[in-house]
């Protein structure tokens, strides 16, 4: 499929009820088509990895086309500086996840982005640098538990931010570090139990939501098969 071919397709499957539908839960996106996720898939998959493709469908600065960047662009040929320009400019949840979960987390920076910018001040560029995390936990099964202990450091630095897209993605970061083995479970827990001691909102709710997953019967059933 070419650019004009693409832009053909999801004017075909435009939804304006999506798009009402998608302001509700915080998808703000100045310009979309409504096109689902899965239709998204089905299109990428058309469409197959294609690196200079990629460059001229973020310039349209649709949804849509955004996020098909996410799941077209090569990991391999995504550079450093790439990634800093994308990521400054997501301004909603969505965006950031798409592109963690898709293509981000395949990369060859991946660990040291996440380190970096959950450093950084930006709503969302410091959600990318948690989402990241929480994709690698996810994503990455030949990974070391020392790969993820690291990060322990920058969950507990910035479980006190109230952002709510900051809170959910460190929260989401943690549960899905303490969801890999007993032993990053454990770890996980500890820390839980080590923020919900601050004197923070944000904080409190972050552990106790991680310790009531980690903890669950579900969770750890699952876990101890896998020792």
């Amino acid at each position: 499929m070419q650019y004009d071919d693409i832009l053909k397709k999801l004017k075909s499957l435009s939804n304006p009820k999506a798009i009402e539908g998608m302001a509700k839960y915080g998808i703000t996106a100045k310009r979309a088509y409504g096109v689902s996720i899965p239709n998204l898939r089905k299109i990428a998959k058309k469409i197959g990895k294609n690196h200079e493709l990629a460059q001229k469908l973020w310039k349209s600065d649709i949804r849509e086309t955004r996020i098909l960047v996410s799941m077209i662009d090569d990991p391999d040929k995504i550079t450093e500086e790439q990634m800093e320009r994308y990521v400054k400019e997501f301004n909603y949840w969505e965006i950031c996840d798409q592109f963690c979960m898709n293509l981000f987390d395949k990369t060859k920076f991946a660990y040291k982005k996440a380190i970096e910018w959950s450093k950084r001040k930006e709503e969302f560029v410091k959600r990318a640098g948690f989402a990241l995390v929480a994709c690698l936990a996810w994503h990455d099964k030949n990974a070391k538990d020392s790969n993820f202990l690291e990060f322990f450091s920058s969950i507990v630095r910035e479980a006190t931010d109230n952002r709510n897209y900051v809170k959910k993605a460190v929260n989401w970061a943690l549960r899905n570090i303490g969801k890999r083995n007993l032993n990053l479970n454990r770890k996980a827990v500890g820390i839980a139990k080590e923020i919900k001691k601050m004197d923070s909102k944000a904080a409190r709710w972050i552990a106790s939501d991680a310790i009531r997953e980690l903890t669950s019967e579900k969770i750890q059933k699952r876990l101890a098969k896998k020792v």
